[in-house]
């Protein structure tokens, strides 16, 4: 018997392509060596990764250290000039001022579940995110809070913590699947992908193209 519903935050709840973004793509291309918009977010969202990926217990950094990081890597490595302080402003705003994908809402209205987001995001952005949004999640489980990024399973565990609930009470929707599937699934909490834009099969795995789709 589901008791809780867990879902991630950014490309889940909030657009990634959005304004704040956009401005950010804009300035690092006019300001470093790199020129070609895809080869910006593969270099930027490579080091995302992979400093979330050693952020853990005493290595833990907070989001705002992380973007400082790859800022110095772009720096260093891709030529970036300008207004470091500029650009880091830009991307906090992003934190927050993402836009709810329009089937966010009614999720959350409909569903009588409560419902937990978990997020590599900070609490202070992610609570004034949904102070602006007027949106109530449940609980909001962010990585500082169990001092690990997803994927991984730390912040699964003090979600389940939080939630006072078992693994197998639970399901995780996520548009990733290193991120979001495949952590769940080793916990044994049951994954639901969500693939906006493309047709997507994982072999045991339900996918949905909206939550709408869903009902708890």
């Amino acid at each position: 018997m589901i008791k809780a519903v867990f879902i991630d935050y950014t490309g889940t709840m909030v657009m990634e392509d959005e304004p704040y973004t956009r401005e950010l793509l804009k300035y690092f291309m006019m300001h470093s060596d790199l020129k070609d918009p895809q080869k910006v977010l593969k270099i930027v969202w490579g080091k995302v990764k992979e400093i979330e990926a050693e952020c853990f217990g005493d290595a833990f950094v907070k989001i705002d250290e992380r973007t400082d990081r790859i800022l110095k890597y772009l720096t260093d490595n891709c030529g970036l000039k300008g207004d470091l302080a500029y650009m880091h402003e830009v991307w906090s705003k992003i934190w927050v001022h993402a836009p709810l994908f329009e089937d966010v809402k009614p999720f959350f209205e409909r569903t009588s579940l409560p419902v937990y987001v978990l997020s590599n995001d900070d609490l202070c952005y992610l609570e004034e995110s949904f102070s602006l949004k007027e949106l109530k999640p449940a609980g909001i489980i962010s990585s500082e809070m169990a001092r690990a990024c997803k994927p991984n399973r730390a912040i699964f565990e003090k979600a389940l913590e939080i939630a006072g609930v078992k693994a197998e009470e639970t399901v995780h929707i996520g548009d990733s699947v290193t991120s979001d599937v495949e952590p769940a699934r080793e916990l044994g909490i049951t994954p639901i992908y969500l693939s906006r834009n493309a047709d997507t099969v994982i072999d045991g795995v339900r996918v949905i193209r909206s939550l709408d789709e869903l009902r708890f």
